[in-house]
């Protein structure tokens, strides 16, 4: 019985550890990634945006 408690409160630290570092809606990695590779797309963008009218 303690084996399965102990395995029911790690996993319930996981889940929570994922939430607060992954999942997190405004600083987690996610939004990170996302916000990053918006910024990567608007810059290839651009490049591809100005270099194409020099030719």
């Amino acid at each position: 019985m303690r084996n399965i408690l102990m395995t029911v409160m790690l996993l319930v630290v996981v889940i929570i550890l994922f939430n607060n570092i992954i999942a997190n809606d405004t600083t987690g990695t996610s939004k990170q990634i996302q916000t990053q590779g918006s910024s990567a797309n608007t810059k290839i963008s651009s490049m591809l945006g100005s270099g194409s009218g020099s030719n």
